[in-house]
Parts: C-alpha cells; structure tokens; sequence
C-alpha cells in the first residue's frame, strides 16, 4: 500500500530534492519507519526522542491534522495523501 508524503524544503535534503515521495505504511508511525528506511536521519527531524511527532511539526493526512485523528495510529489507506508541515513562527 503507497501513499503519497509532501515533503517541506527544510527535509528535501533527505530525499534528494523530491518535493514529493512514495512510501508505505498502515499507520503513520509505520509510515514514519518506512521513511527513515529510505531516507535515513529523516525521522530524527520529524519525531522527537520519545517517538511522538515533534511539537513543531504538523502532519496531515488529507487535509486533516492527526493530532485531531489518532495521531501516529492514524490509519492509512492506498493513495492518501500526506503532508508534513514544519511550524512557521513569526514575530515584529
């Protein structure tokens, strides 16, 4: 089962460029696995040491945030669509 994962520019060092990647998983902590294992030193980036999705990171499977899903149990089904999105502070 492939679902498609848009990548933000700060994590397209891993894959290459790719703006976009294929990978697999039945839920999103599977689909975290299969993409450290394609692009090694990724998950570091999106998760934090304990395992969880970093605070400043969002990830959405199509279109809705997981952390109003069931987070990294999120199921996945062929051709979901997902996004991961760093947080984006600002100030003046």
């Amino acid at each position: 089962m492939s679902v498609r994962v848009r990548m933000p520019t700060p994590l397209r060092k891993f894959t290459n460029g790719a703006d976009e990647v294929n990978a697999q998983g039945q839920n999103v902590r599977a689909l975290v696995e299969d993409l450290e294992r394609k692009f090694p030193g990724i998950k570091e980036r999106i998760c934090d040491e304990t395992g969880k999705i970093r605070r400043f990171v969002n990830v959405y499977v199509n279109g809705d945030d997981i952390r109003f899903l069931q987070n990294l149990e999120t199921s996945l089904k062929e051709g979901d669509n997902i996004s991961i999105v760093p947080a984006i502070a600002g100030g003046s």
